[in-house]
């Protein structure tokens, strides 16, 4: 069973157990120019009672798409579990919606759960970088090569991006992943979650001792990627919804209305006790 198909699943029981929110709206950012100072990488899925799921939409022309196609899509009052379905079973944009839908629903379970993941306690994943340790990127994130480096670690990102491939002087690009077999912690967008890349991926990493998945999309379930070998998962938690979704919208940061959030695989709770907490 796919990581996807585990993430429903769960999502499915929690709708067995609780009634769940309706879909009250889908919030864009505006039209993406590379090279650009804004922040429209991520939509907001929101449900009926505020809850709100993000994903990534710069893959290929999904945000084109959706931008396009919102007022179509009917998600106004629409099932947010049969939307979430779309994450396993559909493609595309629609595969975008349910990722959303789905990352929604699981903030709105841990609301019922009563249960708030650890404050970020530094922006690396708790890496903790060794001289002379070999770390794997899995896509480039700029701002977390200069403390990988600092701390005297050799770098080398995998990416699936041709045009980002190169010697960069102090680490490499480059797109061949078995380079992260050799690597003994790894860092990983979440993106993974969307592009169908994830098992593969994380076949490299077997021997990586410390597997931390990062990004604002990172909202789901982390039971079925500890079983994978995540050893944690950073995220964005909303703290003030409408001014994370007025930012939004205007394309500028959204940090100040939300926090950083991880959640390793040795505190976690699990989906089965926090389920149990439901009344």
């Amino acid at each position: 069973m796919s990581f996807a198909e585990e993430y429903i699943a769960q999502l499915e029981r929690f709708a067995a157990r609780s009634a769940i929110p309706r879909v009250r709206a889908l919030h864009l950012p505006p039209e993406y120019v590379p090279g650009m100072e804004n922040k429209g990488e991520f939509c907001a899925l929101e449900l009926e009672d505020g809850s709100l799921g993000l994903a990534f939409v710069l893959l290929g022309d999904t945000l084109e798409q959706l931008r396009a196609g919102r007022e179509g899509f009917g998600l106004a009052g629409a099932d947010a579990l049969a939307l979430a379905r779309r994450f396993a079973q559909g493609e595309g944009v629609a595969r975008t919606l349910g990722f959303a839908a789905a990352n929604a629903l699981t903030r709105c379970f841990y609301d019922r759960a009563a249960y708030l993941p650890d404050a970020s306690a530094d922006s690396i994943g708790r890496l903790d970088p060794q001289p002379g340790e070999r770390i794997g990127m899995i896509g480039l994130f700029p701002p977390l090569v200069e403390p990988i480096l600092k701390a005297g670690a050799e770098l080398v990102v995998v990416e699936l991006k041709a045009g980002l491939v190169g010697d960069r002087g102090s680490y490499r690009v480059t797109l061949d992943a078995s380079e992260l077999a050799s690597c003994s912690k790894v860092v990983s967008t979440s993106t993974l979650l969307l592009n169908d890349t994830l098992d593969a991926m994380l076949a490299h990493c077997r021997r990586a001792r410390w597997l931390a998945m990062l990004g604002p999309s990172a909202g789901c379930l982390p039971d079925g990627l500890f079983a994978r070998g995540v050893t944690l998962v950073g995220g964005s938690w909303v703290n003030d919804r409408e001014g994370f979704l007025d930012a939004l919208g205007r394309g500028e940061s959204t940090s100040r209305y939300t926090r950083k959030f991880t959640i390793a695989a040795a505190g976690y709770p699990g989906f089965e006790r926090l389920l149990a907490r439901l009344t």
